[in-house]
């Protein structure tokens, strides 16, 4: 199972995930995130993984994708809460790590 909570707040958009993102499921951020991004020019998104528990070769190319579109947007793409075992499979994007969700705000702010 993977759920996706989306807030939209100080111009940054917040996805909070849950679960599993598999081959299974990456669709969802792949026809719906981006499309969002791309549509409402979003420039600012931040990943909260805390309780993301599993993420597969697909689920990575769908994270890939976000950042894709926020370059795009000539913005900014951060995760936070992330655990290892999650970490490990995402440390090749290159996608800025932050604490949690307070300090990528600072950071996209700054």
């Amino acid at each position: 199972m993977f759920e996706m909570d989306l807030e939209y707040n100080k111009g940054i958009l917040f996805a909070r995930m849950s679960g599993y993102l598999t081959k299974n499921n990456s669709s969802k951020i792949n026809n719906y995130l981006v499309p969002v991004i791309l549509k409402h020019k979003i420039k600012y998104l931040v990943y909260n993984l805390f309780e993301l528990k599993k993420i597969d070769e697909r689920g990575v190319q769908a994270i890939l994708n976000t950042k894709c579109a926020i370059k795009t947007n000539k913005g900014k793409i951060y995760l936070c809460e992330v655990s290892n075992e999650v970490g490990k499979s995402l440390k090749h994007l290159h996608i800025k790590q932050t604490d949690d969700e307070k300090t990528a705000l600072l950071l996209m702010e700054a």
